[in-house]
């Protein structure tokens, strides 16, 4: 199978033999409407990876501090290669020495909506993209704001003030476990 060229930074920074990731297979039908997941990635150090289903990739980032539901954070998320489809699935260790390496759940997934004019893709290429998420554990709206004169492409990502924002309640530290397997980063390590 040939490689997805919007995939070609995803390839040349894994052996995938040796991390057991995902290489790109698409695993059957793409979803009625795009599909988002976030996983808890326990690498150098604890973040969770935000992908959107775009296009015919998952496009990433990385969020340092997770997502919050209240609408007065901004959440810096670094944008990262783009990932397969099939890594939407994808819970495993990663092999010391491997890029990456650590454990990796799926922390939440389900669909989006992309919000206002034109395409998701568009709204990305203008650096901002306003979107629904239907999850187990995150509802509601959100945008992703690219920042300005930075060296890394820079986001922001912030929670639209509406019925799934809760200033109290912080599930990316109260809620560890994996939507899929109810397993943590913990349990794979």
């Amino acid at each position: 199978m040939a490689k997805n060229d919007a995939l070609g930074e995803y390839h040349s920074k894994r052996d995938l033999k040796r991390s057991g990731e995902p290489g790109g297979s698409r695993r059957g039908r793409k979803a009625a409407r795009p599909r988002f997941v976030i996983q808890r990635h326990d690498a150098s150090s604890l973040h969770f990876d935000f992908r959107l289903e775009i296009g015919d990739v998952l496009a990433s980032w990385s969020i340092p501090k997770g997502p919050s539901l209240d609408p007065g954070d901004k959440r810096l998320a670094i944008r990262t290669e783009d990932h397969p489809l099939d890594y939407a699935d994808f819970e495993g260790s990663i092999p010391e020495g491997e890029y990456g390496a650590g454990t990796v759940i799926v922390w939440d997934a389900g669909t989006f909506e992309h919000l206002g004019d034109g395409s998701a893709e568009d709204a990305l290429d203008r650096g901002s993209l306003s979107f629904r998420l239907e999850g187990e554990k995150l509802h509601g709206a959100f945008t992703l704001v690219r920042t300005r004169g930075s060296r890394q492409e820079q986001w922001l990502l912030i929670k639209k003030d509406d019925e799934g924002a809760d200033r109290r309640r912080k599930p990316a530290k109260t809620q560890p476990e994996s939507v899929l397997t109810g397993r943590t980063n913990e349990d794979l390590a």
